[in-house]
């Protein structure tokens, strides 16, 4: 009752009333992925294969909001082995922190699309501010969905040693890139 109200006040005041639209993640068409030096040999990739979360966009008020919880399990590199490390307490020690998770409140705008997301991630019980560039964003009708779906790329990059993952430091590196492709549709 409140926000009729509200939006009435604001209707007959002149004031523009703009919404925002929720998007849920799509969870087949979200992967964020990582990158890392291995022994000064190469870098080493792998990526999360389950995700969910929110995201929130007021384009006309250029503002957003962006909550993503991965499953630290859904780890994949392609070699069992490694995974099964990657589980162990030297890394994401997944029986005692099961998800980590990224969330902003902070989305700044070039034109109509978002270019950066403010936030913070927690990793393995520790919480630390991460920025997050967009490199691309589109939203439009899904062909086969019949509904809006906003889609990007974003990358941002953190130490994660400054999360107690200190395992292997400075041979396995400590400079973590992050990318997340990410797909999500409208509510």
């Amino acid at each position: 009752m409140k926000k009729i109200l509200a939006i009435g006040i604001a209707m007959l005041s002149g004031t523009p009333v703009y919404a925002a639209d929720s998007y849920t993640i799509d969870p087949r068409h979200t992967f964020p992925s990582f990158e890392l030096n291995h022994l000064g040999y190469s870098t080493q990739r792998g990526r999360f294969n389950s995700t969910k979360g929110k995201i929130t966009l007021d384009r006309a008020a250029k503002s957003g909001s962006i909550e993503i919880t991965v499953d630290t399990a859904s780890i994949d590199t392609g070699l069992e082995k490694l995974e099964e490390h990657l589980r162990s307490p030297d890394f994401f020690n997944t029986a005692a922190h099961p998800t980590m998770t990224f969330k902003s409140s902070k989305v700044t705008y070039n034109g109509d699309a978002p270019s950066k997301i403010d936030g913070d991630i927690t990793l393995l019980g520790i919480t630390k501010p991460l920025s997050l560039t967009v490199s691309a964003f589109r939203c439009s009708i899904h062909p086969m969905l019949k509904k809006e779906v906003c889609g990007a790329d974003a990358n941002g990059a953190f130490k994660r040693s400054e999360f107690g993952m200190k395992y292997g430091v400075p041979a396995v590196g400590d400079d973590v890139k992050l990318l997340i492709q990410v797909e999500a549709i409208k509510d």
